[in-house]
Parts: structure tokens; sequence; C-alpha cells
């Protein structure tokens, strides 16, 4: 009878022994990224954030498809950081960013004009705070026509059709000698194009604690026509952004990237 043969068993195979060089190699690459990525995140929920810019309300100091950093910790009172770093208080004439009163989660951006307890007047479109004119080269003026609303405001024999109704019967209220005054922990904002701004004239008060930050610089800035929608969909800002970098050399304002706001 014959028997099997024997077959010797193939010799046991051990796996590659990966240098220990290597595998620090691997632990110090991720490391490094997720520094950098909790880095990131820490620098945009605390320190700065970017914004763009969707209308001419703030021309010529602002234009449509400006890229914005804005500064969150210089307004932050109250905030994360209250008891480590000194805050500036919020001055006439300063940019802020804020949440929208009537909706907050828009944001906007706006020139300071009055600050708690100003009294607030225009006539013929110059504004006076506390009887006085102020000095104002950032605002220009493009509409020859006369709106008797937004020209002399607070004008209450006269409405516009853009005012919203709460703002409308709370102003009458704040009215004293023909001057709107701020109450205390409320801010008045208009956009630097007066007659294209849709600011405080039409919808009120900017509280404290809507004010986001201040703009610091435009890092990005292009070419974009005024009739597109802005929207703040996924999807059509990515499309957007596609557009811009077909377009790179053509539409890019280099004269005003890396541009500090003032």
């Amino acid at each position: 009878m014959n028997e099997p043969a024997v077959q010797n068993a193939p010799p046991e195979t051990k796996p590659p022994v990966v240098p220990r060089e290597h595998h620090t190699s691997f632990a110090l690459a991720l490391q490094w990224l997720l520094s950098v990525i909790v880095i990131a995140a820490f620098v945009m929920t605390f320190i700065v954030q970017a914004f763009e810019i969707p209308s001419e309300s703030m021309e010529n100091t602002l234009l449509i498809g400006d890229y914005l950093l804005v500064d969150k910790i210089d307004y932050a009172r109250g905030g994360f950081w209250s008891p480590f770093l000194p805050y500036t208080n919020i001055h006439r004439g300063d940019i802020v960013v804020f949440r929208y009163p009537v909706h907050p989660s828009q944001h906007f951006v706006k020139r300071v004009i009055g600050i708690p307890g100003d009294h607030i007047r225009l006539v013929n479109k110059r504004v006076f705070v506390n009887g006085q004119p102020l000095v104002e080269p950032y605002a220009v003026y493009h509409s020859p026509m006369r709106n008797y609303y937004r020209d002399d405001f607070p004008n209450t024999r006269y409405i516009d059709g853009n005012v919203d109704p709460h703002w409308w019967l709370q102003m009458r209220k704040l009215i004293d000698d023909d001057s709107l005054i701020v109450p205390e922990g409320n801010y008045f904002v208009m956009g630097d194009n007066r007659d294209e701004s849709l600011d405080s004239r039409y919808w009120g008060f900017v509280p404290r604690e809507n004010i986001v930050g201040k703009p610091l610089l435009i890092y990005w800035s292009v070419n974009r026509d005024p009739d597109d929608e802005f929207d703040t969909d996924t999807n059509a800002r990515m499309k957007r952004l596609v557009r811009e970098v077909k377009g790179l050399f053509h539409d890019i304002r280099w004269n005003r990237t890396m541009k500090v706001v003032r």
C-alpha cells in the first residue's frame, strides 16, 4: 500500500519589519496635521472670520467682490477672551460687521455714525451728531433725486417703502427736537454709499451683542457684476468661485488685494 508522500511545510513567513523611524515620521506628520487643523479652527472661531461684500452699500470703501478678514477680538468685550486681553470701545467712524437685527443669520457691514446717547439728524443728506456736522470724507452720493425720508432723517412726515414697520413705530418714540436719540447699548450705522444703503434709517439700531468685529483687510478682490445674485448657498458660491478662478488674471483687482480697511 502506497502511503501519501509527505510534503514539507513551506517555511513560515513573517511580516516585513517596518523601521521604527517610519512609525515616528508618520506620527509626527499626523500630529502636525492635527495641530494645523486645531489652530485653523481656533483662529476662525475666536480670532478672524472671512466675509464677502455682496452689495454696493459701502462704496467706495468696500466694493462688491471684496473678500474681508474680520477681527473678532477687538470688540469682543464680554466674550471668550475678556479675562485675558484689553478691548477697544466702538467709536464713531468705525466700520463694523454685525448680525442683521431683522434676520440675525445674515451679516452686514456698515459704518458707525452714532454711539449710545448721541442725537442723530440728517439735513439734505448731511449728517449732524449732537448738533454738529459730521466730517465724512468717505461718504458718496450717486442719486440726484431727493428722498425726504432718507435725506432728512428722521422725518415722520414721509415714509419710504423700504422702512421696517416695527422700526417706524419705535423710531417715533425716540425723536427729540427733530433728532433721533441712540439708546444705551445700541449703535446707529450707515453705509458709505448713502443713496444706495439700507441701514439704520430703515431698520433701526444695532445692539452691542450683534457686533461681530471689524474688517482688518481685503485679502482678495474680484470684479463682479452688481446684477449677479448674491447667494449664500454652498453650490452657488462654489460655481461663482470657479468662474472667478477661470478669469483669474482678468478680473482680479490687484490694487485692492491685501489692502487695509479704513
